[in-house]
């Protein structure tokens, strides 16, 4: 009977074929000798360990292929480019050292204080952060590090990461030498998010010459609150990031002033992002100024513009393409007419879980003459006759997306509505909740088989009646 070898270890196994083919001369051994335990993999230089582990996909090779031994650990940390970072004192004793190649770094969860006996895990968006529920409050006031160790952490991270091009933080309120030091070691920086960012965070933002995308969060309903950002820092950023292409502000103070001074200064913004805003009446017609504003995107707010001003002083943005409201509460038809006014040459349309878009509401995206591409969903005030007295007005639509708008009725199509729809050259059409339902479930047998199962029982010694199913004996 044959014997068979058994192997001292699965990566031996899984780099047999590789190490057995190889020449013995082109091996080097930066490790030293060859391990007694006789693991292969000890044969090979750190170079073409590398290689061969750049092929891993990433998640076995940080799940997986970092246990198997401390060399394996410490060559897949320099494969590693994006980290979330959790304990921010892991941030001066082992991230240098693990992690030496990070060009992504978030470290907006190890900013928040965790009490010593937490209860719950609170989760806004991609942000969780442990509270204590013996706290009053317990929600809405999560607090941050001190402001020395923030600034503290940002310089160390550039003495360790200057081909850092992402950077999540918290915006140091007091002393702003770690923004500085990350604008001055870090040239290649261009994306970065400020939370709990406020007008004095932003003075060192001139110094970032690259900085091309630009997240400002000045709170985060159920999270935390603070001063923000109001036109005062909106200013400073516009006279400071001439280069910006694409902005965020969320929970953020403003007006007219503040957005008209990006407009003006931020001559390459292409993409502007509103979520959950605190802007004063007017700030809408702040827009006219972004003359190569491309995609505008309303998200989580609970109203557009409370007083917008006249119309003739509105103007418009000539190279508007894309128009998008995400989660917000429209309410106003003034302000909604307002807002199509200013990006009446939209060529999208996107409205997705807006509350209270009825017919009259959704009448003032008539005036965008030019629009190609509508999307609709979880829109359950509008109607059929709403929906269909808008596009068939509209020359040179394309493409349409009507999903979970329960009010939108198969039934009601009239055939001119039929007719456009064949001429599209895109067609999403899934406005019933129920019929969805009823499509996902076909095949399964499901609200069929039900019926074995809930037939009324004949006990013995009765009789079935002859008639209706349903029909109780007299």
């Amino acid at each position: 009977m044959r014997q068979h070898r058994r192997l001292s270890s699965w990566s031996e196994l899984w780099l047999k074929n590789v190490v057995v083919n190889m020449p013995p001369k082109t091996l080097t051994l930066d490790d030293g000798p060859t391990s007694s335990s006789g693991d292969l993999t000890s044969l090979l230089s750190d170079q073409l360990l590398l290689l061969v582990l750049s092929f891993v996909p990433p998640p076995l090779l940080f799940s997986s292929a970092s246990l198997v031994c401390r060399r394996w650990l410490r060559l897949s940390g320099r494969l590693r480019h994006h980290l979330t970072l959790l304990d921010w004192s892991f941030l001066h004793q082992r991230l240098p050292y693990c992690f030496p190649n990070l060009t992504d770094l978030d470290l907006l969860p190890a900013s928040f204080i965790c009490p010593s006996f937490s209860t719950a895990l609170l989760s806004r968006g991609t942000v969780s952060v442990s509270l204590d529920l013996y706290v009053d409050p317990p929600v809405g006031d999560a607090q941050f590090i001190s402001c020395e160790s923030i600034s503290v952490g940002l310089e160390t991270i550039t003495s360790n990461f200057p081909n850092l091009r992402k950077l999540c933080t918290v915006a140091p309120t007091v002393s702003d030498s770690g923004l500085f030091a990350i604008a001055n070691s870090c040239p290649t920086l261009q994306e970065l998010e400020l939370h709990g960012c406020t007008d004095l965070a932003l003075r060192p933002i001139s110094v970032f010459e690259n900085l091309q995308i630009l997240r400002l969060v000045g709170s985060v309903e159920g999270l935390y609150s603070g001063p923000g950002v109001t036109d005062i820092g909106l200013t400073i950023l516009a006279h400071g990031c001439k280069r910006l292409v694409e902005l965020e502000l969320s929970g953020c103070e403003g007006s007219y002033d503040g957005i008209s001074a990006i407009g003006r200064c931020c001559v390459m913004l292409e993409e502007l992002i509103i979520s959950d805003h605190k802007m004063d009446s007017g700030w809408i017609a702040g827009l006219a100024f972004c003359g190569n504003l491309k995609t505008l995107r309303l998200q989580g707010c609970s109203r557009i513009d409370a007083d917008p001003g006249p119309e003739e002083h509105l103007g418009s943005c000539p190279a508007i393409e894309s128009v998008q409201l995400q989660r917000c509460q429209i309410r106003d038809k003034r302000s909604l007419h307002a807002l199509f006014m200013v990006c009446e040459s939209a060529r999208e349309i996107v409205f997705q879980n807006c509350w209270g878009l009825d017919d009259e509401l959704f009448a003032s995206a008539a005036i965008c003459r030019r629009v190609k591409l509508l999307n609709l969903q979880s829109c359950s005030v509008l109607s059929t006759q709403g929906l269909e007295s808008i596009i068939l007005s509209w020359p040179e639509l394309e493409r349409l997306t009507v999903i979970s708008c329960n009010n939108i009725k198969d039934e009601e199509i009239s055939p001119a509505l039929s007719g456009l729809f064949s001429s599209l050259k895109e067609l999403k059409w899934r406005p019933d909740t129920k019929s969805m339902l009823a499509t996902s479930l076909g095949g399964t047998g499901m609200g069929k088989k039900g019926g074995r199962f809930f037939k009324r029982r004949i006990l013995p010694g009765q009789q079935r009646l002859k008639g209706k199913p349903d029909e109780e004996p007299s």
